[in-house]
């Protein structure tokens, strides 16, 4: 079953977290300032981090900032009500997800059990089998889940890259904003949710690292569509 590691510095919050994913049988630690918790991130022992912006010690965008150099387990910000701005920052820095406080311990759930999913597709689905794709100037591969861009390689969150999967295999086609949240984010589009937007403009300025082409294009309050050939 997957490890989950939390890091906040409320111990109440944490310690009724931890009795809730209990009942899913999820193994659970619990870190309560940044140093530490950026510690045991990095050790490579979780599948999921569930991080809160505010910590003391070192505060939760600083340390996703230093996590995201060289790994890229998942993270589920925890941001307070309202604060726009720290979620914007947050998925701008490879969050996979954020869920304002205070939370229902369902939605939480649910959110955890979407991105493990992510994961898991990540690691298993379709590994020998799934075909190659390769689609103007970009190569993903399901099988070792690498992309590259003009013979450079991309490094992707795995909901970049499922996202990116997605849409490579509708090159050419709109792909709404609706069916990407269902499939990739695990539920249905919210009024004014940015997360698809935020990966989106990562999984851009990932690959115009390597190219000035456009790759991705916005269909405004439609959806997406890969391009399959330069514009």
């Amino acid at each position: 079953m997957a490890a989950i590691l939390m890091i906040d510095d409320d111990i109440e919050l944490c310690q009724l977290v931890a009795d809730y994913l209990a009942m899913d049988g999820y193994q659970f630690d619990m870190v309560h300032d940044g140093v530490s918790g950026l510690a045991k991130a990095k050790s490579g022992n979780y599948q999921l981090v569930l991080l809160d912006v505010m910590l003391p010690g070192l505060d939760g965008l600083s340390l996703l900032k230093a996590l995201r150099t060289d790994n890229y387990c998942p993270v589920l910000m925890l941001t307070a009500r309202g604060e726009d701005v720290d979620r914007i920052i947050g998925l701008e820095l490879g969050a996979d997800d954020y869920l304002a406080k205070p939370f229902n311990p369902r939605e939480l759930q649910a959110r955890v059990k979407a991105i493990l999913r992510r994961v898991e597709l990540a690691h298993h689905d379709n590994n020998q089998t799934a075909q190659l794709l390769d689609v103007n100037q970009v190569a993903l591969n399901p099988r070792n889940r690498q992309v590259q861009c003009q013979q450079h390689d991309v490094s992707l969150t795995a909901t970049e890259f499922q996202l990116l999967e997605m849409l490579m295999r509708n090159a050419g086609q709109l792909v709404s904003k609706e069916t990407l949240s269902q499939q990739v984010l695990g539920r249905r589009l919210q009024l004014y949710d940015r997360s698809l937007d935020m990966h989106i403009s990562n999984i851009r300025k990932k690959l115009s690292q390597f190219t000035d082409d456009e790759k991705i294009q916005t269909l405004r309050g439609s959806g997406y569509l890969f391009l399959s050939g330069p514009l």
